[in-house]
């Protein structure tokens, strides 16, 4: 069965988002339903931590008490946003982030305020997350305002400078603007672009330099970063096996379909023999056991 390394999930919906058609955000209820019909087992549930993404902002505490319901079936991470604590680059992050390590939790994000990802307050939240021991999945952006994530350069320079200044905190990569960066192409960064992989793209050679940089593999864009390519997906999963995870994103049961079409891909891949039975299982759930220490 798979584990989901990225899921949101509230107790009771809140008001929808305007720009998402009106969707609620998934019960932990319908989860759990979708989860059982697609081999799933089990989920690490990402706070909504900041309001540049939505209009809500949700409580560690409500994730715990989820995770507490459901503790077979979901895995805690906590959230905090850099501006947290009077919105300085010296506020006491890591006494937060123990804080909630102590209560259970693996790792923190999804990290989306919109600020540039050097920052100092986004560096104190990573310097925080480094010295607490918590995994940090982060959601990247191509410019500020009008979007949310982490506001970062066309090749990826400023995660560079991210993962060398804080080479023992785990980066969980994601989004759109960070799986296009996986061919060295022109095509619009943010989106789902098609065609040919041209190698090495920045993602490439960052995991290739940086130990400490992690795929994760949820949401369209991960599954366009494999699907649009399978010659270069075989090749990139086979090299990057153990730093690769399995992920949906499903933030609303209307999007459960999109954000599931990766467990057929890997299926694929593996009944092709493009990758092994081996590779197939530490995408599928391994990698997540052994890099949380579940």
């Amino acid at each position: 069965m798979f584990i989901d390394c990225h899921v949101h999930a509230v107790e009771e919906a809140p008001c929808p988002r305007p720009n998402d058609g009106l969707q609620p955000i998934s019960t932990p209820e319908q989860l759990i339903e979708v989860y059982d019909k697609n081999e799933i087992e089990k989920a690490v549930i990402l706070p909504i931590g900041s309001p540049d993404s939505t209009n809500f902002v949700q409580s560690n505490e409500e994730m715990l008490r989820m995770v507490r319901r459901y503790p077979d079936r979901f895995i805690p991470f906590c959230n905090l946003d850099p501006r947290s604590m009077l919105n300085s680059p010296e506020a006491p992050l890591e006494y937060v982030l123990k804080y909630y390590r102590d209560k259970g939790c693996k790792g923190i994000g999804e990290i989306t305020v919109n600020l540039p990802m050097d920052d100092p307050r986004v560096e104190n939240l990573f310097a925080a997350a480094e010295a607490a021991g918590l995994a940090l999945t982060f959601h990247l952006a191509n410019r500020i305002g009008k979007t949310y994530g982490l506001e970062v350069d066309k090749g990826l320079g400023k995660l560079e400078k991210a993962l060398q200044k804080f080479p023992k905190l785990k980066f969980f990569g994601h989004s759109q603007v960070f799986w296009s960066e996986i061919s060295d192409d022109d095509a619009p960064r943010g989106g789902y672009p098609k065609g040919r992989v041209v190698e090495p793209g920045a993602i490439t050679r960052l995991m290739r330099k940086y130990p400490n940089l992690y795929g994760d593999l949820s949401a369209g864009s991960g599954w366009n970063a494999l699907a649009r390519d399978e010659e270069h997906a075989a090749k990139f999963l086979n090299e990057f096996q153990d730093r690769l995870m399995f992920g949906t994103d499903i933030c609303a049961p209307a999007t459960s379909d999109l954000c599931l079409y990766l467990i057929p891909l890997l299926k694929k891949l593996r009944d092709e023999k493009r990758i092994s039975e081996e590779v197939f299982n530490k995408v599928a759930r391994e990698n997540i056991i052994r890099i949380l220490d579940l």
